[in-house]
């Protein structure tokens, strides 16, 4: 008499959940927007702005709040923009892309997403920024 051994398939599992933490959302969405033509970068509070001076990389989580529940997710993110480029344009991309990548990745639905734009620079301000920023990090 031939046995098999019968192994548990996920279906077959009576409670299980899945869960992810804001951070793991967040990355998600920060990682998507810096590869958007247009998005300069994202803006968070003095707070995180204070804890990057001490950190060698961009944290891709500054500017982004997000909301998880257990089915659906909520995103609220600010950032500076190109000046120049199309606004509406690199919201509906935002939008797009975050909502593939979420659903992609976790399965959630992303339900909500609002972008608040608090600057306009061009490049060449933006990088004139970030290098006194820089340089002010550095003597400090």
């Amino acid at each position: 008499m031939d046995r098999t051994l019968e192994r548990p398939t996920p279906n077959k599992v009576a409670n299980r959940k899945l869960t992810f933490d804001d951070n793991v959302i967040k990355k998600i969405a920060g990682t998507v927007a810096n590869d958007i033509d247009g998005i300069l970068s994202m803006n968070g509070s003095f707070l995180s702005d204070f804890a990057d001076r001490f950190r060698n990389n961009t944290d891709p989580t500054k500017g982004i709040d997000a909301e998880v529940g257990e089915k659906q997710v909520a995103l609220d993110i600010e950032t500076t923009l190109e000046y120049g480029s199309n606004a509406q344009t690199i919201f509906d991309e935002l939008c797009t892309k975050v909502h593939q990548a979420i659903k992609s990745m976790t399965g959630l639905d992303l339900v909500e997403l609002n972008l608040h734009v608090n600057d306009i620079m061009t490049k060449r301000e933006w990088a004139q920024k970030n290098n006194e920023d820089d340089a002010k990090d550095r003597v400090s």
